[in-house]
């Protein structure tokens, strides 16, 4: 910056949890550092980053590197200084000891509190403490559903502003040579009910497998193995690029994600974005983002499911309608609107014209 000169506002954020393959937090962590920039141009950004995801940082965002690390080493590089900063942001619930600053936090769910029986109990005790410590320390708390700030609320008495998540913007529909090029690339099936997401206990993918084998249907899966086996008789895929996602969501006959716990649920929200007819579980968090473009059944409850994938999959019209409903309904989400919402919380907490870190 050239000597005397304004000095720009400096908003630090805390983006550890960025991967280079990554799932739903890391979407919402790039999605961030992308758009952020543009809806406050007067900050400097500054992102602290593991190593080998520095190239997925911005140009015009500074970034910090710190060694690669999981689990317990980050969650204590996830509490060093963060520099010196107007405001610290925590992308993953994840603030400094010290941050010497006003501290706003995002959190994302509070799996680790209602369904712990979905993490070994090592790592349940330490998120649950790193979740109370960033909620102690927040001056502002980000929701990304309504359904994560009432849970906030009842288990911790905080108030959270609610900003969602939105489609990538590559998140679009695919053309039929795009389509007949992901099938065979893949060696997909004619029609088959797609899953993506990772393998856990709490996604509910088994019993998807049992819905889909009752119903005659073929079950395909993309995603890694967290926790889970990919289930059996289903065609595996592992992870997928992003850039196969959009063809491979229009290739599908059904979109199905049979969570039994969210925070808010991208990949429906993908799917419907791509054109897919969508059939999730009735869990408020997945009510949030499909609306009434989507199909809602028990989580759980195989026979249920089995009936309403076996009623859809015979019904083009359905479908047609359902996929209509469902890019209106993704059109409603958007991350320039996500990044200005978080901006209005930067700008509650501290004017964003002042002159530098500390200025008062």
């Amino acid at each position: 910056m050239p000597s005397g000169g304004p000095v720009r506002p400096v908003i630090a954020l805390n983006a550890l949890a960025l991967r280079p393959q990554g799932s739903g937090v890391q979407t919402y962590v790039r999605q961030m550092l992308i758009h952020l920039p543009a809806a406050c141009p007067e900050v400097q950004f500054r992102a602290v980053v593991q190593e080998d995801a520095s190239a997925l940082v911005p140009e015009g965002i500074e970034a910090v590197t710190r060694p690669n690390s999981s689990r317990l080493r980050r969650a204590f590089d996830g509490m060093r200084s963060l520099g010196s900063a107007d405001i610290v942001h925590g992308l993953d619930v994840d603030v400094p000891l010290r941050p010497g600053a006003p501290v706003v936090t995002t959190v994302h769910d509070l799996s680790v509190f209602d369904v712990p029986w979905t993490f070994d109990a090592l790592r349940a005790r330490g998120e649950r403490w790193l979740v109370r410590r960033s909620l102690a320390k927040a001056d502002r708390v980000v929701a990304v559903s309504e359904f994560t700030a009432e849970r906030i609320h009842s288990l911790f008495g905080r108030t959270s502003v609610v900003i969602p998540e939105a489609a990538r913007p590559g998140m679009v529909p695919s053309d039929e040579a795009e389509i007949a090029q992901i099938r065979e690339r893949y060696g997909l099936p004619a029609a088959f009910v797609l899953y993506v997401g990772n393998i856990e206990p709490r996604k509910g993918v088994a019993g998807l497998a049992g819905a889909c084998r009752s119903a005659g249907l073929n079950l395909v899966v993309a995603g890694r193995s967290v926790g889970a086996s990919p289930p059996s008789g289903a065609q595996h895929l592992g992870y997928v690029p992003d850039h196969d996602l959009p063809a491979l969501y229009g290739a599908a006959s059904i979109f199905a994600y049979p969570s039994h716990y969210e925070g808010f649920g991208l990949p429906p929200l993908e799917a419907m974005a791509c054109g897919a007819p969508v059939v999730v579980s009735r869990i408020p968090p997945l009510e949030e983002v499909v609306g009434g473009a989507g199909c809602l059944v028990e989580p759980g409850d195989e026979a249920k499911w089995a009936s309403a994938l076996a009623e859809i999959s015979a019904d083009a019209a359905r479908r047609t309608e359902m996929s209509r409903a469902g890019l209106v309904r993704s059109g409603e989400f958007s991350w320039v609107r996500t990044a200005r919402s978080t901006a209005e919380v930067y700008t509650e907490l501290r004017p964003l014209s002042q002159d530098g870190p500390g200025s008062q």
